[in-house]
């Protein structure tokens, strides 16, 4: 087979021409994300007539989510100041075009959290914010249309209780005990006291309970719970008496609970847009499975589902549920958007959102399953370069963060563009990686540069042992977690990697902890805390100190890229700056970019595209390229 045309860094990289679709309420209107100045802005057009297209934000960094109210007069989004994760929410008025857009939580170095739009409430948002404490979430409920604000709930416990919207009646508490444990309560606020419903146990949810939706009644409480089971399934606590019942289960996968860390992401519960109950669940294995609980969105679905080979992504209907905009998730196609009547059954595609890439031009990822030195299975995904005989190729381990996440099936832009440059690609979901039950995910506990890097090592291994990889031109890349086991493998491992590059990771655990928000403090308990232990404690942080990248800088001899956003407010500066300080100290050469307006991510397409450059010119520098053009 001929090699595949070369595809730019730009072209993988630069924003979708349009993304995030979703129906008005009425079923007029589509609005979506689409580039304005090289920004991700909203914009929307009319269902029946789409040329009338037009802007109504003027952002200067992306949009990564905007959700309609239930009036279609007012759209909502959240944007926050160059990566510092505090969060404010906007609202656009479509019926006054020329207006900017109003910024109703205007609190100087506060962020919102948890946005509501309450089916029984029209008219309202319901959010939690740390305006009044940097250190404690108060709820609070917005009349959108006027911009008022009133306080529901007033935390005055302190950083370790979060609200969650109660309906009518009062909030619910969720907060962590001593042991990091997870305890939900009824809060009184008139009193201000709590009555206990149920407690779960922290190591199982180490970023918390999630899904966790209050019930428009108030009656009961949509979890995700492990009870009884290795898998995390959708049950229903009843908040009067704290009994648990099963709602729904899939019998091999997990709830697709990746949003919990992704918020852009579909939620793995589906709520109806006319009723507000719950009508569909989603699952995630090898591929998406979305059970229907409801007979007339089971329709839907199956018709929905024979628009595309991929996986349903994100979902919104009108309030009569009969007209849809839906996108699907793809390896090689990514988020093609279609119409659908359900009445009429008419169905159209509205748009590719890179439709400028050919889907014969991109590698296929496919899903295999490597075997650990323990046995254990490790479920992972391998993406080969299309045209080039899958021979001793050079590799790149691409390390995915969290821990607390996991890799899956679709459109990754790093994946293709490596592939495309002849490099194979593999991405092993190790231990602690989320979404393959509570036992896989809690045999990471203590296992920082232990066995989750072994199992990384042991995905290397298969590559070499499938001949797929040159030992001798295998690279190592990732970001957050993915950049401390990138920094691991060149300070534990350093024979094995030819090339590493660290997008802001962690080469100091204790100080990573130490340096953590405010409002993130409290839930180390049942994750940091748990997985590596307390930095508060000497002899914890001796261990912690000997996992850490920072501590081993001797052992450094692979070429290293080093990337950190200024503003990152988990992964500070300072864990890339003395991990290069380090390095240079010791006339060991490292690659450093510093980008002063990102912070725990990389939005902005013009630092995307130049990371991924050097990133490109790096690996070819170290590994060569696969790419056989003679």
């Amino acid at each position: 087979m001929a090699l595949p045309k070369t595809i730019s860094v730009e072209e993988l990289f630069a924003p979708p021409v349009r993304s995030r679709a979703s129906l008005s309420p009425d079923g007029t209107k589509i609005a979506y994300l689409a580039p304005w100045e090289n920004h991700l802005n909203l914009w929307i057009e009319s269902v029946d007539a789409p040329e009338d297209a037009r802007r109504v934000t003027s952002e200067d960094r992306n949009l990564l989510s905007y959700h309609w109210t239930d009036d279609p007069r007012w759209l909502l989004y959240t944007r926050d100041q160059g990566g510092d994760e505090n969060r404010h929410l906007y609202r656009v008025d479509l019926e006054d075009p020329d207006a900017a857009a109003t910024d109703l939580t205007p609190f100087p170095g506060a962020r919102i959290a948890d946005l509501k739009l309450p089916a029984e409430r029209p008219g309202k948002a319901v959010f939690s914010s740390n305006s009044r404490n940097p250190a404690a979430f108060d709820l609070f409920e917005l009349d959108i249309a006027t911009g008022d604000l009133r306080t529901l709930a007033e935390n005055t416990a302190g950083a370790p209780t979060t609200f969650l919207y109660g309906g009518s009646g009062d909030p619910f508490t969720i907060d962590v005990t001593e042991q990091g444990d997870l305890r939900l309560s009824r809060w009184n606020e008139a009193s201000q006291t709590s009555r206990h419903i149920a407690q779960f146990e922290g190591t199982d949810y180490p970023l918390g309970v999630y899904p966790l939706e209050v019930t428009a009644d108030a009656g009961g409480v949509l979890f995700g719970s492990y009870r009884g089971s290795d898998r995390l399934r959708l049950a229903r606590l009843d908040t009067a008496t704290g009994e648990e019942t099963e709602v729904d289960s899939h019998p091999h996968y997990d709830l697709d609970t990746r949003a919990h860390v992704f918020p852009a992401l579909p939620s793995p519960l589906i709520f109806s847009r006319r009723t507000g109950e719950l009508i569909g669940v989603r699952y995630l294995g090898d591929r998406l499975v979305i059970n229907a609980l409801d007979p007339h969105f089971a329709e839907v679905l199956e018709n929905l589902r024979n628009l595309s080979d991929g996986d349903l992504a994100h979902i919104s209907s009108d309030e009569s549920e009969q007209r849809w905009v839906v996108s699907f998730t793809h390896d090689r196609d990514p988020g093609a958007t279609y119409f659908y009547d359900h009445s009429s059954g008419e169905s159209r595609l509205l748009f590719r959102p890179r439709g400028h890439l050919d889907p014969e031009q991109l590698a296929p990822m496919t899903p295999v399953t490597i075997t650990a030195r323990d046995g254990l299975a490790l479920p992972s995904h391998l993406t080969l370069p299309v045209g080039t005989e899958p021979h001793r190729l050079p590799l790149v381990l691409l390390v995915h963060g969290g821990p607390w996440d996991r890799d899956s099936w679709g459109f990754n832009p790093v994946a293709q563009l490596l592939a495309n440059r002849g490099y194979a690609v593999l991405q092993v979901n190790f231990r602690s990686s989320t979404g393959y039950g509570k036992s896989f995910m809690k045999a990471g506990i203590g296992e920082l540069a232990g066995t989750m890097h072994d199992d990384l090592i042991d995905g290397v291994k298969w590559a070499i042992d499938q001949g797929y990889a040159d030992p001798d031109r295998v690279a190592i890349l990732g970001g957050s977690y993915g950049g401390y086991a990138a920094l691991v493998g060149v300070t534990f491992t350093p024979d094995v990697f030819a090339a590493a590059v660290d997008i802001f990771g962690i080469s100091d655990l204790a100080n990573f902890m130490r340096n953590q928000p405010e409002f993130v403090r409290p839930a180390l308990a049942s994750n940091w805390f748990r997985w590596v232990g307390d930095p508060a404690d000497p002899q914890q942080e001796a261990d912690m100190l000997a996992r850490s990248p920072i501590s081993r800088v001797d052992q450094v001899r692979t070429p290293l890229l080093i990337a950190q956003g200024a503003n990152d407010a988990r992964v500070v500066q300072a864990e890339s700056d003395n991990m290069v300080q380090a390095l240079r100290a010791r006339g060991v050469p490292v690659e450093y970019i510093l980008m002063a307006d990102e912070g725990h991510s990389v939005e902005n397409p013009e630092n995307l595209i130049a990371l991924y450059r050097t990133v490109e010119r790096f690996l070819d520098e170290h590994l060569g390229h696969g790419r056989d053009e003679t």
